[in-house]
């Protein structure tokens, strides 16, 4: 296993993806052919890693629900079909009424658990389709469970962490780990497709266009494309830094943030860095992925800021301080983005100008994501007896 030591002492490991296209509506979010309408299905919504909602939420959001859970968490829910799910680091897959916060069911990682020991905890984002919820845990464990009932359906082991998302394609769940693997698997029998081997860990959620899909290792400093079908390598594309987060794609180029604290556009395909940026005096490792529209990027970096760029060529549009890293990835709704800092705030800032434009305070550290959809956020806090929380119209 190849491991990266950053400069504040932290381990990490690092993966990455790919691609897309998108329209943009006057008073609407962007939405990418892949985006699932009036739900949230996966990380960033999408095979592309977008972060789009399909539809704004109301100007004005007032907390509807909590829920308390033993240490919190640090992955992103998926919303489908009236319900929302949300991971801990416990060990539990939660399921909820969204509109009334009423717990339907709850799937543990492991049935027991031995005396002074734990259960496997969920660090990853979840993934759902039409019967299923996708995630892996931080013992190496991928897990397959039905939707309606919370009950197991099957489950893999690989030999290291899955901290990253799944993302389904023709009926099967493609998916990384820290053992060096890309994994494919049928999403019905969990029959092995096939696994491709990354040279190095596996920490981001796949983004996927057509029939390839990307990830990076620790060999060298490249981004490696494999074919979905068979899972063989198609293209080997040179890149100058590391990637600590999944990259979103739109059109030619992928956009990604990094362990220096740049942010790049790659044309994946020339192999050429179409902008970079950083911010001078101020580079803080970028852990978040960025959202993207026809015009521009955002993302959120441990300077403690969230920045907005022009999405052609990289020019700076604005900044908006926080008290905290942010390491919580925006999503877009409509004219507005959303995210959640280690400063305990959930923020609602306008796309167009970085203003303020809704705070709540969770008086909790937020590391993972919002998922949004029918009206709602939802966002966990990731201390001790932390919280998921579900926002909706005041």
């Amino acid at each position: 296993m190849c491991l990266l030591k950053t400069p504040i002492g932290r381990v990490v490991v690092w993966g990455a993806a790919l691609l897309a296209s998108v329209m943009m509506f006057a008073d609407a979010p962007v939405l990418a052919d892949d985006v699932k309408h009036e739900s949230w299905s996966s990380f960033r919504n999408g095979l592309k890693n977008l972060g789009v909602a399909a539809s704004p939420l109301a100007d004005e959001l007032e907390l509807k629900w909590e829920f308390k859970t033993p240490d919190g968490t640090a992955s992103t829910p998926v919303i489908a079909d009236g319900k929302t799910y949300a991971a801990t680091l416990s060990g539990d897959v939660h399921c909820f009424e969204l509109k009334t916060g009423k717990k339907l069911w709850t799937y543990r990682s492991v049935e027991t658990v031995a005396e002074n020991d734990i259960a496997p905890g969920f660090n990853a984002p979840l993934t759902l389709d039409e019967t299923t919820i996708f995630v892996g845990d931080d013992f190496g464990t991928f897990h397959a469970i039905e939707r309606a009932t919370g009950k197991r359906r099957w489950t893999f082991d690989t030999d290291g962490e899955i901290v990253g998302g799944a993302q389904i394609v023709d009926g099967n769940v493609i998916f990384g780990s820290h053992d060096g693997f890309l994994y494919c698997f049928n999403v019905k029998s969990g029959e092995q497709v096939w696994k491709a081997e990354t040279f190095g860990p596996v920490n981001a959620t796949p983004t996927i266009v057509g029939k390839y899909t990307f990830t990076t290792g620790c060999d060298q400093p490249v981004l490696r494309v494999f074919e979905i079908e068979k899972g063989t390598t198609a293209k080997e594309v040179p890149i100058e830094a590391l990637l600590l987060a999944s990259a979103a794609a739109s059109e030619e180029n992928l956009y990604f943030g990094t362990d220096g604290g740049g942010v790049y556009s790659l044309d994946w395909e020339t192999s050429k860095e179409v902008w970079s940026f950083s911010v001078p005096k101020r580079e803080q490792q970028i852990r978040t992925s960025p959202a993207i529209t026809d015009d521009l990027i955002v993302f959120g970096s441990r300077d403690k800021h969230v920045h907005c760029l022009d999405k052609k060529t990289g020019e700076l549009k604005w900044s908006f301080a926080t008290r905290g890293r942010v390491d919580s990835s925006p999503v877009i709704a409509g004219q507005r983005v959303y995210f959640g800092s280690a400063d305990r705030n959930v923020y609602g800032l306008n796309i167009s100008d970085g203003k303020e434009v809704w705070k709540y305070p969770a008086k909790q550290s937020i590391s993972g994501s919002p998922a949004i959809a029918d009206g709602y956020l939802v966002i966990g806090t990731d201390t001790s007896n932390g919280k998921i929380l579900c926002f909706g119209k005041k």
